[in-house]
């Protein structure tokens, strides 16, 4: 039996590292005439696609690339440092605790919790579609902007043909089969921080996240950079090289997605948000990955500890990004073009423009601009919160999870959140992570709160 398993092999790999060296500044020219002279490949659009099986010739040659771009040197590390320390003595602004704030209650976290389930969920049908396709499917119901669940009925099949719903989603999470919420990595690794701190406290390492992740996270449920580090450490690998080897992946948008946690339980504090979720993302991520996980931390951190408007938890997430890196720029031009710009409609156009060409949509950075856009311009309302971050493409299931979770919060009570959101989650969700599958979120919501109260 032939197993290939994609985003590890190393033909699969060098095209999307030339793409990142492209991007870091680093002249991989002469890398890229030996790769293409092979016959190899340009990195594929679709995660996940993998070339062809490749000849042994051309596997070892890929794996000889890969370390050679390892070693070209990076102009942008100047600015866009990974280390901790590094980072915040990159950080002018680096924010001090908030004065009075209280752990969240529980009710402001279970709106947390239905707030990222339902965003996810509700990209999650349009996962891998062009802009043309998600914009043709809300169009044909009547269900744009987007307002509500995404549905195939009515809709031309001539359409659906054209643009098929993402085949894994589209059974669980269309209006008429939605029950419950169905397995995924956005709401798995959430799962996975709350017990990493029920097991390891607050004052875990980055090798208890990995220790963590081998024992409760099947490999199978992991993708792009959390699939390529958790290959390294079954080699031996160890962090946070694991982040490093062969991890063209690395700058992608997975350490953000794994993020929430770590600012839900630090209310008003961002900074130490920030600085808790960097222990989490340097398993995987280096530079603007890693940025985009201390970013959301600290914009929830900063939602949670309640009082602030979402202008200020993302004024409070920039402040723990280095102000020149790519990143924070993302963020920037996201902020601005959602005030300057007449609909969202054109507020995406302007941010695909710049990113599209260049970027694969699970990178962090056109992802980034798109939730800055989104939550900027919804401006606290949930619907527009998630109907905004999903119809923009991309990563739609992982922005409408993230902008439904700091919506939620900002909400402040899960009874805020409009039914049409909630009620069909019915209050479970399926997980492969031990313990969790069945879960409801107002319990979820409590073991969140008794993590925030540790000390």
């Amino acid at each position: 039996m032939n197993v290939r398993l994609t985003w590890a092999q190393p033909e699969d790999l060098v095209g999307h590292e030339l793409r990142q060296a492209a991007q870091d500044g680093r002249d991989a020219a002469d890398v890229a005439r030996r790769w293409y002279a092979a016959g190899g490949r340009d990195a594929p659009e679709r995660a996940g696609a993998s070339t062809p099986w490749a000849s042994p010739a051309l596997r070892a040659l890929a794996g000889e690339l890969l370390d050679e771009l390892a070693l070209l040197p990076a102009p942008s590390e100047v600015d866009e440092p990974t280390g901790l320390a590094e980072i915040r003595a990159a950080c002018p602004d680096w924010p001090a605790p908030r004065n009075g704030a209280k752990a969240a209650d529980p009710d402001r976290l279970h709106a947390a919790w239905l707030g990222r389930a339902a965003g996810c969920l509700l990209g999650k049908p349009v996962e891998k579609l062009p802009l043309e396709g998600i914009r043709a499917l809300g169009r044909a119901t009547g269900n744009w902007p987007v307002a509500d669940w995404f549905t195939a009925r009515g809709v031309d099949p001539a359409l659906l043909a054209a643009h098929p719903w993402n085949r894994r989603s589209g059974p669980t999470s269309l209006a008429e089969n939605i029950d419950g919420m169905p397995e995924d990595d956005d709401l798995n690794f959430p799962l996975l921080a709350l017990l990493l701190l029920r097991r390891h406290g607050r004052g875990f390492t980055t090798g208890d996240v990995a220790s963590l992740w081998l024992d409760e996270l099947p490999a199978g449920r992991v993708f792009t950079a959390e699939r390529v580090a958790y290959r390294n450490l079954l080699a031996g690998v160890e962090p946070p090289d694991t982040a490093r080897l062969r991890n063209p992946f690395r700058e992608w948008i997975g350490a953000q997605i794994r993020a929430d946690v770590h600012g839900w339980t630090h209310p008003g504090d961002p900074a130490a948000a920030a600085a808790q979720v960097h222990r989490d993302a340097v398993l995987t991520h280096t530079a603007n990955g890693v940025y985009g996980a201390m970013f959301t931390a600290a914009a929830l951190a900063e939602a949670a500890g309640g009082g602030a408007d979402v202008h200020a938890a993302l004024a409070a997430g920039l402040r723990v990004v280095p102000p020149r890196s790519r990143y924070a720029a993302a963020v920037r031009l996201g902020i601005a073009a959602a005030r300057e710009e007449t609909g969202f409609d054109a507020v995406v156009d302007r941010l695909h423009a710049a990113y599209a060409a260049t970027h694969h949509w699970v990178h962090v950075l056109p992802n980034a601009a798109l939730l800055a856009a989104a939550l900027t311009r919804a401006d606290g309302d949930f619907t527009r919160s998630v109907g905004y971050a999903v119809s923009g493409g991309w990563d739609t299931d992982s922005n409408g999870a993230t902008a439904g979770s700091l919506a939620g919060l900002l909400a402040g009570r899960a009874s805020a959140l409009p039914e049409r959101w909630t009620a069909p989650l019915k209050n479970r969700l399926a997980t492969s992570v031990t313990g969790f599958d069945g879960t409801g979120f107002d319990t979820l919501a409590e073991q969140t709160y008794q993590e925030a109260l540790r000390p």
